[in-house]
Order: structure tokens, then C-alpha cells, then sequence
């Protein structure tokens, strides 16, 4: 018998070759972390197989990831207490895992997500990126209209097919349901785009924020990013921005009695109203 167990996480992208393990021995957040669980707890038998909530690039940070790992019920027992502690201990400073509790039942670190929340921040500073904070900040070296940007955001939003905006991936979905896309202006200058959708296809967000860049600084018009959804294909003109500038900052799950259910729903395939296929 085993235990489901929820780690709730956050990492710096810069020094990782994104989420998942990969061959050639590249550094991955996935890796490291099956590789500490492996060490504090001693069970090299153990598989520590981890499932996340959202597979970020290379890069790409993250602020509230969350995954779940499956437990023989005895090394739970015996570790339940003392292994965020020991996780910290053994874990690089580029990576902290906050909490290690047992997930409810019907829990899903990926398929029972309702919502991935990302932030993208850019600035438009005439003298580049504060040096504090230019691993987290894009530099666009153009002046940016927010107003316009946003503008052409909401035509993005709602249920979609972004193949447009998506690095196709044979046999899946590009439909995905954007639940938000707005853009504010700091005190500080810094612009920060929040994106949270269902879920997202791969360099969804980087082209997304991509494209309304193009529309900010006057090269394309508001009403260019969503004909180039329209049209479903990709264009060239829409750039995948670099991944620095990317966080993962919140995922959101149902109430805990509905988890099975939503589990079970997103791993339908999915096609848009009046399309033939399977069901949404």
C-alpha cells in the first residue's frame, strides 16, 4: 500500500534544464528532487516517480508549484515528521519544497488542477533592468503601451484552439480555455502580465506575451493577436520570449470531494463546441 504525498514548491529556473528529468545527466528540478528524497530517506528501491502540476522550460521559475509523489505507507510512517527538514538540509538553495502533507483522496497533482496562474514581467526602461532583478525581468527596448496591450488581450481570452501559439506536440490538444490575460504597470515600472488558463500547450505563454509585446511597442495593431488565432497557424512575426522572465505563481485545485472527478474530466480530449471529436 502507499501514500500520496503533496510537496508544494518553489525554484529559480536559471539553473536548471526546466522540470523533467532528461538523459545526459542535465540538471532538472524533477531530478533533484527524486534525488534527495532518495538520499534522506535511504530507499534507493524506491522509485520516487513525481507528478507536477505544470512542466515549466528551461528557465522558467516557479513560485507555487505544486506535485505528488506515491509512498510505501512505512517509509511515510517512519519519515512523515522529519522530511521537510531533511529535504531543506540536503536540497540546493535554488530549489525549497514549504510543505509535505498527505493529499486527500482523489488528488492529482496535475490532472486535478483547475487553474495555472503565471506572471511574465518586462520592462521598457530606457536604461535596462535593474541588476537585482534582471534574472526575473525581460528588457524590452522599446517603449510599451500597456492600454494597447491590453486591448489586444482580451480578445485571447475565453476557450480557444492556440495552435498559433503553441510548439505542436503529436497527438495532443492545442484547445485550452484562458481564463485571464491583463497587464499592469508598477509603481516601479515593471509591466507584469498574469496569465491563468485550464492549463497551457507548450511556449503558450512565451508566444502570448510575445505577440502583445509586438502590439505595445506600435508594430502591430491590437487586433493583430487575435487574427493570428483565427487564422491557427503559426506566424513568424510572433517571437517565444526568452523564459527568464516567466514564473509559475499559483495552481489552483477544487474542494477536495470534487479532485476524482476533475481528475477524471482532464484527461478527456478536448475539442471545441461543434467540432467532432472527443468530448471537451
Amino acid at each position: 500500500m502507499s501514500v500520496r504525498v503533496r510537496l508544494d514548491l518553489s525554484y529559480d529556473g536559471a539553473g536548471f534544464s526546466g522540470w523533467a528529468k532528461q538523459a545526459g545527466g542535465r540538471r532538472t528540478v524533477q531530478g533533484e528532487i527524486e534525488d534527495a528524497l532518495r538520499t534522506v530517506t535511504r530507499a534507493r528501491d524506491v522509485p520516487f516517480e513525481l507528478t507536477v502540476a505544470g512542466r515549466t522550460d528551461a528557465g522558467v521559475h516557479a513560485r507555487g508549484q505544486v506535485a505528488h509523489v506515491d509512498l510505501p505507507d512505512e517509509l511515510w510512517d517512519a519519515q512523515r515528521e522529519k522530511l521537510l527538514k531533511r529535504l531543506a538540509g540536503r536540497l540546493s538553495k535554488d530549489v525549497r519544497i514549504w510543505s509535505v502533507a498527505e493529499a486527500p483522496a482523489g488528488f492529482d497533482a496535475r490532472f486535478s488542477a483547475i487553474w495555472r496562474r503565471y506572471a511574465y514581467r518586462v520592462t521598457d526602461h530606457p536604461g535596462g533592468v535593474d541588476p537585482l532583478l534582471r534574472g526575473h525581468v525581460l528588457w524590452h527596448d522599446w517603449p510599451l503601451d500597456v492600454d494597447a496591450m491590453n486591448e489586444a488581450a482580451r480578445a485571447l481570452v475565453g476557450e480557444h484552439d492556440f495552435a498559433a501559439y503553441c510548439k505542436k506536440r503529436e497527438g495532443a490538444t492545442t484547445i485550452r480555455t484562458l481564463q485571464e490575460l491583463s497587464l499592469e504597470r508598477g509603481a516601479d515600472g515593471i509591466i507584469t502580465a498574469t496569465v491563468r488558463a485550464d492549463a497551457f500547450c507548450h511556449n503558450m505563454v512565451r508566444s502570448l506575451i510575445g505577440a502583445l509585446l509586438f502590439v505595445g511597442d506600435g508594430h502591430r495593431a491590437p487586433d493583430w493577436p487575435g487574427k493570428v488565432l483565427a487564422a491557427g497557424v503559426r506566424d513568424s512575426a510572433v517571437h517565444v520570449v526568452r523564459p527568464h522572465g516567466l514564473t509559475l505563481e499559483e495552481v489552483g485545485y477544487p474542494a477536495d470531494e470534487l479532485l476524482a472527478e476533475r481528475s477524471r474530466e482532464a484527461r478527456n480530449k478536448r475539442s471545441l463546441p461543434g467540432v467532432a471529436g472527443c468530448p471537451c
